[in-house]
C-alpha cells in the first residue's frame, strides 16, 4: 500500500508541506497518490539512524547479511501485481519489462547474498611475520577490505527496479555492509515506496539495525544535496546525466572530508563497422540496429547512439537499409514528459548543426509523449570538427559518421569521450586493426563483438562503467558482484593479537574462506 510518506528507518513520516504527484506517461494524467518530501529534520534523522545502524551492521555475518539479502528478494516477489501495476503506471513501460526487471532486481539481490555467504570477496591477505629477518624483523601484516559507511543512492530514472531503491547499488552497499540511505527518484516514487516497504521488512524479519534502510522523497534536487553535504554519509552510488552526476561529484569533492561520487553517466556507445562485415551483411546489420536503436525507446544507457564506418556503397547501403527499417517500428512511449521534452530538445539541438543530413524520420502522428526515431549521417570531418555532434541524444536517436579512410576512423574513436562500451563489428578481419582496438580500448569500458550494446549481463566479469564521462571512477563497475569494491576500503592490522583479529584474518580461519596467505591463495588454515 502507498502512503507518500517517507521510510526514516522502520518507520513512516511526512513532516513537510511540500507534495507532488508522480505521471502517467501512457495516458498523460497524474497519478493518484501524493507524496510528501522529506525535510531537513528528516532528512538528518535517516542519517543519524543510519551512523548508529552502521556500528552494529558493519559487522554482521556473511550469513546474516544473506538472510537479510535473500528476504529482500522474497518480500518484492511477495508485492506482485501491484508492484508491476504501479510501476507501469510511473513510467510507461510494458509489463513484460517491469516483470523483466523485476527479475533481475531479485537475481542481483540473491547473487550479493551468495557473495557474503561464501565470504572470500573481503580478499583477505595475510603476510606472517618472520621475527628473525635480516637486517630488520618483519612484522605480521593481514588486510582485508572493510566497509565505508552510510551510503547515499539515487534511484535511475530509467529503471526504476533494477538500478533504484533496492538495485545494484543498495543490494552491493548492502551486502558490503553499509547502511543505504535511497534520495527516492520523483518519477517513480510510489514504486520506489512499494520497495522500501519490502526491505524494511525484511530487515525487520532479520532483525538488521533500525536505520539500515531509509527512503527519502524529493521532487528535485534539495534532499539529494543536503544527503552528500551531510558529514556522516561516506559514499553516494549515482545513475543519470552527466550534468546530474558533474554536480553530485562537484558538491561531494568540495565537502571538508571529501567522498567518492560513483556515478554512471552518458554513453554514446560507438560501433565500428569493418569494411568485409559491411560488404557481407549490411542488410542483415542494419536491421539488427533498428531494433536495438530503438529497445526501450532508446532510454538504455548502452543505446548504439553513434555508428562508424568507411564511406563507400557498402555504408550507403547500411544507411539506407536503416533508415527503411527504422521507420517500420512503432515508436513507444517514453518515460516522462520531461525526458521527452529533453529528447526532442537535444535531437533539435542536434539536427540544427550544420551538415548533419536526417535519413529517417518517423514523421507519422504518434500519441503524447511518444518518441519518432531519428537517424542521421554525417561526413567524418565535420564530426571532428564539431563537438556538438558528439554529445548524447537519449532516446532513439543515433548518427551514422562517414569517415574517409581508416586512419581518420581511428582518430575519431581517439577523440571521443569516455563511453560505456563499444562495438566491433568485423569478418575475420579483426586482427589487421590492432590500433582500431587499441583506440577503441582506451575509449570504453567494454567491447563488443558481432553484438549490440544494448543489454548488461549481471555476472562477475562485467564492467559497467568506462573513462569519464561514462563513469566517474573507470577502475569500477555498477554491474555484477564487483561492483561491492565501491563501498569498501581496504584496512590492515599489523601485529594484531589473533584472538581479537576479524575471523576472516584469524589463524584458524573459521570462516573457511579463500586467502592469499604468503603469497599463496589458500582456505587452510595457518
Amino acid at each position: 500500500m502507498i502512503t507518500g510518506k517517507n521510510y526514516i528507518g522502520n518507520t513512516l513520516s511526512a513532516k513537510g508541506n511540500k507534495t507532488y504527484k508522480t505521471f502517467n506517461p501512457q495516458l498523460n494524467i497524474e497519478n493518484e497518490h501524493t507524496f510528501s518530501e522529506a525535510t531537513s529534520d528528516e532528512i538528518n534523522e535517516a542519517v543519524e539512524l543510519a551512523a548508529k545502524a552502521f556500528k552494529s551492521f558493519r559487522s554482521t555475518s556473511g550469513k546474516q547479511k544473506a538472510d537479510f539479502l535473500n528476504a529482500i528478494a522474497d518480500e518484492i516477489l511477495a508485492l506482485d501485481d501491484e508492484l508491476i501495476n504501479v510501476y507501469c503506471s510511473e513510467s510507461g513501460l510494458p509489463e513484460g519489462r517491469a516483470k523483466g526487471e523485476r527479475g533481475r532486481t531479485v537475481y542481483q539481490l540473491r547473487t550479493f547474498a551468495d557473495l557474503v555467504t561464501d565470504g572470500s570477496w573481503v580478499e583477505a591477505a595475510i603476510d606472517t611475520a618472520i621475527p628473525d629477518r635480516e637486517p630488520l624483523p618483519k612484522s605480521d601484516i593481514r588486510k582485508m577490505n572493510i566497509p565505508l559507511g552510510p551510503i547515499v543512492v539515487f534511484g535511475a530514472s530509467n529503471f526504476p527496479l533494477a538500478y533504484s531503491t533496492a538495485g545494484g547499488d543498495t543490494a552491493a552497499a548492502l551486502a558490503a555492509g553499509c547502511p543505504v540511505i535511497v534520495k527516492s527518484h520523483p518519477m517513480h516514487a510510489g514504486t520506489g515506496e512499494l520497495v522500501a516497504s519490502a526491505i524494511i521488512k525484511a530487515a525487520n524479519k532479520t532483525n538488521m539495525p533500525n536505520g539500515v534502510f531509509s527512503n527519502l522523497n524529493s521532487s528535485g534536487i534539495e534532499v539529494g544535496v543536503q544527503l552528500v553535504k551531510h558529514p556522516e554519509m561516506k559514499a553516494v552510488g549515482f545513475t543519470g546525466s552527466i550534468r546530474g552526476g558533474r554536480a553530485l561529484f562537484d558538491l561531494a569533492a568540495q565537502r571538508e572530508e571529501p567522498i567518492p561520487v560513483f556515478a554512471e553517466m552518458g554513453s554514446i556507445n560507438p560501433v565500428i563497422m569493418l569494411p568485409n562485415a559491411l560488404k557481407n551483411r549490411s542488410e542483415s546489420l542494419a536491421k539488427t540496429y533498428a531494433g536495438s536503436i530503438t529497445l526501450g525507446t532508446g532510454q538504455f544507457c548502452t543505446n548504439p547512439g553513434l555508428i562508424i564506418g568507411i564511406k563507400g556503397y557498402d555504408l550507403t547501403n547500411f544507411i539506407s537499409t536503416l533508415a527503411n527499417e527504422i521507420v517500420k517500428i512503432e515508436p513507444s512511449c517514453m518515460l516522462h514528459p520531461n525526458i521527452y521534452g529533453a529528447y526532442e530538445s537535444n535531437k533539435a539541438k542536434a539536427l540544427a548543426q550544420p551538415e548533419l543530413s536526417v535519413v529517417a524520420n518517423y514523421d507519422t502522428d504518434v500519441k503524447e509523449n511518444y518518441a519518432r526515431q531519428v537517424i542521421t549521417t554525417v561526413e567524418g570531418k565535420t564530426f571532428l570538427a564539431n563537438t556538438t555532434l558528439h554529445q548524447e541524444v537519449f532516446g532513439p536517436f543515433s548518427m551514422v559518421v562517414q569517415c574517409e579512410n581508416i586512419e581518420q576512423m581511428e582518430t575519431i574513436i581517439s577523440n571521443l569521450e569516455g563511453q560505456l562500451t563499444g562495438t566491433l563489428i568485423a569478418d575475420d578481419e579483426a586482427e589487421k586493426y590492432a590500433n582500431i582496438i587499441s583506440a577503441l580500448q582506451n575509449r570504453v569500458g567494454r567491447i563488443i563483438y558481432n553484438g549490440v550494446p544494448t543489454g548488461v549481463e549481471v555476472c562477475p566479469s562485467m564492467v559497467h562503467g568506462g573513462p569519464y564521462p561514462a563513469s566517474t571512477d573507470s577502475r569500477f563497475t555498477a554491474v555484477g558482484i564487483n561492483s561491492i569494491k565501491r563501498w569498501v576500503r581496504p584496512f590492515s592490522f599489523q601485529d594484531w593479537p589473533n584472538n581479537l583479529l576479524p575471523d576472516e584474518l584469524k589463524n584458524e580461519n573459521p570462516l573457511g574462506i579463500s586467502r592469499n596467505v604468503d603469497g599463496k591463495l589458500t582456505n587452510q588454515k595457518i
